[in-house]
């Protein structure tokens, strides 16, 4: 079984729901173990709903938490849970390797295929860079970060076995201490595993702007020209700003449509509002209209 770790509460158990599906989506032959990480108890019933949405193919496992972390900046802008990935190596002594995903992800590569065929060497992690855009670049450089190499943590291949031999987990959370982090578990991580980290495809990781077509020209002088299409067509979509199930957003339809082939069981634990109303009409004639029209404006800007 491929192990791979999320983090979530019981709000956001529908979206780690619809990661899963994706996950299972996408590697047709895969098998995981799913190690969830929480802050909060998430209800048997819950617990039992995605084992059986996995038919076999998920191996559910749930580790409590709470207050692991004392002692490390949290920004309240975000939940608690997405910096308990910084305990991996030390929480699985018995794992050399993981992959980390968080919840506002739907996945469209086989993680088989990345599991299976990268070599992460002495290095920490396997990234996905950000391909800075106007204004990050000075933000990276106060960090101590080369703006071209600050990566993404929504997607990490860890190298558990090296972190833990180096003790990276201490480093982290004293890193993670400082509160003038804007991105306080993410930005730690660029500063403590920086010239360590092993570069991805953007294709497992394609943040917000890499379907912007305003920011094509960042995008390219990082990847190439040849990538970008194949991103707007196949790439794993992480959420980054605002997300699908509030507002209308880049990717709107990819994640709902995973989410539509959810079982009952899970869809009833959440009333998903207005925005699933808005998807039925996006697929209308109607819909695909205003999604040309919207396409359009971006193009001219």
């Amino acid at each position: 079984m491929i192990p791979i770790a999320i983090a979530f509460t019981p709000n956001y158990f529908v979206q780690a729901a619809t990661l899963l599906r994706s996950v299972l989506d996408a590697c047709p032959e895969g098998k995981f173990r799913v190690v969830c990480l929480l802050t909060e108890e998430i209800p048997a019933r819950m617990q039992d709903k995605l084992q059986r949405m996995g038919a076999g193919r998920l191996e559910m496992e749930f580790i409590p938490l709470k207050g692991r972390l004392q002692g490390v900046y949290i920004d309240p802008r975000y939940s608690e849970a997405a910096s308990l990935r910084l305990l991996l190596p030390e929480l699985l002594p018995e794992l050399d390797r993981i992959i980390y995903l968080d919840c506002d992800i739907v996945v469209r590569q086989d993680l088989a295929r990345l599991w299976q065929e990268t070599d992460l060497g002495d290095n920490y992690l396997g990234v996905v860079f950000e391909a800075a855009i106007e204004g990050q670049a000075e933000r990276f450089r106060a960090l101590g970060c080369d703006p071209d190499r600050y990566f993404n943590s929504g997607f990490l291949l860890m190298n558990l076995a090296q972190m833990r031999a180096d003790k990276i987990s201490e480093k982290l959370l004293e890193a993670c201490r400082v509160p003038y982090l804007e991105f306080p578990d993410q930005d730690a991580l660029n500063q403590v595993c920086q010239g360590r980290v092993l570069p991805l495809s953007p294709l497992y990781n394609s943040i917000r702007t890499f379907f912007i077509p305003r920011y094509k020209p960042e995008f390219v002088r990082q990847y190439g020209e040849g990538l970008w299409e194949r991103v707007q067509r196949e790439a794993t979509i992480h959420y980054t700003g605002g997300k699908p199930w509030n507002l209308f957003t880049v990717q709107f339809g990819a994640w709902w449509r995973v989410y539509d082939t959810l079982p009952a069981e899970i869809r009833e634990e959440w009333t998903p509002g207005k925005m699933y109303r808005f998807w039925k009409f996006y697929r209308t004639p109607f819909g695909r209209l205003f999604d040309a029209f919207r396409g359009l404006k971006q193009k001219i800007g």
